[in-house]
């Protein structure tokens, strides 16, 4: 992957999840919703198995997001990150603002 290639998919997880957690935070009044959900966004993200084996064949499902999750390359774990760190600010901006007493909806 070249380097203005993930430069460019940083800052959009960044944005992504920054944007998508601050609307969160904002309507459901839940100042971590993000951060919280984040890592079962990212399973989604690594796995090729269905949602459903994790209930009806989960040893077969973790053994296999194992096995994708440490395959994944440096890049796609600088973007996974990247997206984690808009998260988490998200968290940390709302919780900011409702001190400093802007109240959202």
């Amino acid at each position: 992957m070249s380097i203005p290639v993930l430069f460019i998919s940083m800052m959009l997880f960044f944005v992504l999840f920054f944007g998508i957690g601050f609307l969160l935070n904002m309507i459901l009044r839940k100042t971590w919703i993000m951060a919280i959900l984040y890592p079962l966004i990212c399973i989604a993200i690594i796995d090729k198995v269905s949602t459903f084996d994790y209930i009806s064949n989960p040893s077969e499902a973790f053994a296999s997001l194992t096995e994708h999750a440490t395959s994944l390359g440096q890049a796609d774990m600088i973007i996974l990150t990247t997206g984690l760190v808009g998260a988490i600010l998200s968290g940390i901006i709302i919780k900011t603002l409702r001190q400093k007493g802007y109240q959202m909806f």
